[in-house]
């Protein structure tokens, strides 16, 4: 099949308004990134390393809800309440 057999044509005025959500996107990361690391002291590797292994699950059995969390070390909460 070749693009001339297709009935529907590529719509190239979608282009512009994907790169600047990309954009957007990239810089609005970027501000962030600089405000955690700017707040902790941390590079942003060393956060994401950290912060990566902890997590929290909500488990729901029937009308109660579970909460199942693992303790942060001390310097990941230290960091953490400098953002907040």
């Amino acid at each position: 099949m070749s693009k001339h057999d297709l009935r529907a044509r590529p719509i190239y005025h979608h282009k512009r308004e994907s790169i600047e959500a990309h954009l957007t996107i990239v810089f609005a990361a970027l501000a962030v990134t600089r405000f955690v690391e700017n707040a902790t002291g941390w590079s942003i590797k060393r956060f994401v390393r950290t912060a990566r292994r902890y997590r929290t699950v909500q488990i729901r059995v029937g009308a109660h809800t579970l909460t199942a969390e693992g303790p942060l070390p001390s310097d990941l909460r230290d960091a953490l309440a400098q953002i907040n």
